[in-house]
Parts: structure tokens; C-alpha cells; sequence
């Protein structure tokens, strides 16, 4: 069986279409925000700023160094680094990255492991760290979270703090918090 030339034609062009729609622009969180729902919409590309109107700042401070880059996966469950691993100290105090509420707080896999939703589809997620907050607490940019653990798989010194985000289930570098300017986000891979 097969189809002509046109209906192939037209059913590539609505999938063309369907993954090129930039979504709805994010509205700054209330401080007391419920953890935001997932939309439907393809995460391909993404032509708007990550977070317009929030503030963001480093989980750790003074600035760290980063050991390891974000490298997304070509496809999804593929391979890649889905966060920054920064260069800390054991017992160094982790911050929150921006406001939000903390959706978990506790070990995961033999770590510890922190998530704080911020609105929006935001999450930004810290490892391994011994949790000081717990799930379902109100957090500001800069309150503490815990303090970092020892022991970060790949870390070049003895501590590294893994520091992730996403926006609605999508990986992206949590750098783009923190770099001054306007930040867009195109389509992977590059053409």
C-alpha cells in the first residue's frame, strides 16, 4: 500500500508545524505556587526565554567552578549529563537556586537527593546533599537546603554538587539560570 505523494506531504508539514510552536510565555510563580502541571505540548523547540521575570542565583556560593557541562541526550532515555556538576566542598552549604516549594527531600538510589519546583514547569534538582528542608516547605533564592555530601560519581575533587533543571519533564542546563542576558533556547540538534 502506498500513499500518494501529497498526503505524505501534508501529514509531514502538520508534524513540522506541531513540533515548531514555541509555547505560552511563563508567568512569574506566587511564592506560595502549588508544583505546576505538565503541559501537553512537544518539548522540541523552545524560542522563549527560560524563566522572564523570575530571579535566579548559584546553589553554592562563593561562584563555583563546573567540572562537567551539560550535555543533553540526542533522544530521550538516551545518554548525557542532564545537569552541571560544580566544584564544592564536603559539609558546604547548597542553596536554593530560586523560589519555590521543595517536592522532595530525602535519599534516592543510595543519595541524598533535593528537588524544589519553582512554577511554571521549572524544577531544578541537588545531589548529593543531607536535606536540611523537607517536602512541601516554602523556599527563597539563596535559603539553604542542606549541606553537600561526599562523593558525586565522576567529580574530579572529593565533593561536587549535581545541580539539574527542567521545564516540564524537558533536561536543560541550569546555567541558563544564571547567565547574564537574554537567553533563548534552539533547537537540538543544530541544523
Amino acid at each position: 500500500m502506498h500513499k500518494p505523494l501529497g498526503t505524505l506531504l501534508a501529514a509531514g508539514l502538520t508534524v513540522l508545524v506541531m513540533y515548531s510552536a514555541p509555547p505560552p510565555p511563563l508567568a512569574p510563580p506566587a511564592t506560595a505556587a502549588p508544583p505546576a502541571t505538565a503541559r501537553s505540548e512537544p518539548a522540541a523547540v523552545r524560542s522563549k526565554p527560560v524563566a522572564p521575570g523570575w530571579k535566579f542565583g548559584w546553589p553554592l556560593r562563593p561562584v563555583p567552578a563546573v567540572s562537567r557541562a551539560f550535555q543533553p541526550p540526542t533522544f530521550p532515555y538516551g545518554p548525557g549529563h542532564r545537569g552541571v556538576d560544580l566544584v564544592a566542598t564536603e559539609g558546604q552549604p547548597v542553596l536554593a537556586a530560586g523560589a519555590g516549594l521543595v517536592i522532595y527531600a530525602g535519599p534516592l538510589a543510595g543519595r541524598g537527593v533535593l528537588s524544589v519546583d519553582h512554577g511554571g514547569g521549572l524544577r531544578t534538582s541537588y545531589e548529593p546533599v543531607l536535606a536540611s528542608v523537607h517536602a512541601g516547605q516554602l523556599v527563597q533564592v539563596g535559603d539553604q537546603l542542606g549541606v553537600l555530601s561526599a562523593g558525586h560519581s565522576g567529580c574530579p575533587t572529593a565533593a561536587c554538587l549535581h545541580w539539574g533543571l527542567r521545564r516540564d519533564g524537558e533536561y536543560l542546563d541550569p546555567l541558563l539560570l544564571v547567565r547574564h542576558g537574554h537567553v533563548r533556547l534552539l533547537p537540538w540538534p543544530p541544523n
